[in-house]
């Protein structure tokens, strides 16, 4: 079975988690912004094994420590899009802007598209592309556990921005609507930033996106 711990990290409180199959005890990291220690002390305190970092998309709060991170881990970077490379280029200039300890670039070990999928142990993702926040943005979906980490795509309330450089509202409703709606109301989502939900909530109360 699919388990998670979500772990707030940065100035910005993003939300990171340490996703692991509970029969082999393999562990991802999704979206490691920073403060690794606070990170890895939940890999050891569920005595897991760290295999991968999976990478939503490539803003400096969920991206920063990947590089620090796989290089003290000695594990691959997986994900975002290609699309993101520009983003993760601007790391250290965004880090040094907003104090980030840790901000580093690089280049994915694999760059995802949609229709991928990832395998944690006894565990299987599906990769979603879902831009329109950033051009290449993406989503895990975990079927068996009904639950998808689906960064600032979605929000409890509320949708990811999207005028930053190559966002665009209609392609993030579009992603919304078409991509994450059909995994079913019932899936709960972990966002970036804030609590989780479920898509069946969000389709009824979200300003944004209540009742498409």
């Amino acid at each position: 079975m699919l388990r998670y711990q979500i772990v707030p990290v940065t100035p910005f409180q993003q939300n990171c988690s340490v996703v692991w199959c509970d029969q082999t005890r393999l562990a991802a990291v999704v979206d490691p912004g920073g403060e690794l220690d606070a990170i890895l002390s939940v890999v050891d305190a569920h005595q897991l094994k760290l295999e991968q970092i999976w990478i939503t998309h490539g803003h400096l709060d969920h991206a920063a420590g990947a590089y620090q991170l796989a290089q003290r881990c000695q594990v691959p970077i997986v994900g975002p899009e290609r699309a993101d490379q520009f983003w993760i280029d601007g790391i250290p200039a965004q880090g040094g802007q907003y104090g980030f300890e840790v901000a580093d670039a690089f280049e994915p070990t694999q760059w995802l598209n949609d229709g991928d999928r990832l395998q944690l142990g006894d565990e299987t993702l599906d990769v979603l592309h879902c831009p329109g926040h950033t051009p290449g943005h993406v989503v895990f979906y975990s079927a068996s556990a009904q639950r998808a980490f689906v960064g600032d795509v979605l929000f409890a309330g509320s949708i990811g921005r999207t005028d930053f450089p190559r966002g665009d509202y209609d392609t993030l409703i579009h992603s919304i609507t078409q991509k994450l709606w059909p995994l079913g109301n019932e899936t709960v989502f972990i966002p970036g930033h804030g609590p989780e939900s479920t898509f069946g909530r969000e389709r009824q109360s979200n300003p944004y996106v209540g009742g498409t």
